[in-house]
């Protein structure tokens, strides 16, 4: 069940090219997106924009992806936030269950797989 206003995604990588492909993906899709080179950036945007999900490169170059997730959540709550790393290990994967992340996905990402992982976060927050 989607809203009158399309659901919005901040897509946060330090590399352009990914960033883009993921706005690629999406906005065909019907989503708003919000590009974020760095930590900092992503939580300027949540601070001025309506985020419904967040997809989080880890290794980010100040602020890691779940340093950012951390703040962002201390700001606005209950943002679903994936990470993605190209180090998805046991370790990894604790620390953002931790910091509540809804799902890590290994770079490289199919355009299938996070399709389906960001609409399974919209659907568990945002269905009645």
């Amino acid at each position: 069940m989607l809203a009158l206003q399309p659901y919005s995604i901040l897509i946060t990588d330090d590399d352009a090219d990914t960033r883009e492909t993921l706005r690629d993906v999406f906005e065909p899709q019907g989503y708003r997106t919000f590009l974020a080179e760095s930590g900092e950036e992503a939580i300027d945007i949540v601070k001025d924009h309506e985020v419904h999900v967040a997809l989080m490169d880890m290794h980010l170059p100040k602020l890691s992806g779940l340093e950012t997730l951390a703040i962002v959540r201390q700001l606005r709550g209950g943002i679903p936030s994936i990470l993605v790393s190209a180090d998805r290990d046991e370790n990894l994967l604790r620390r953002a269950l931790s910091e509540h992340a809804f799902w890590v996905l290994a770079k490289p990402v199919s355009r299938h797989v996070v399709i389906y992982v960001v609409s399974k976060a919209l659907k568990k927050y945002y269905s009645n």
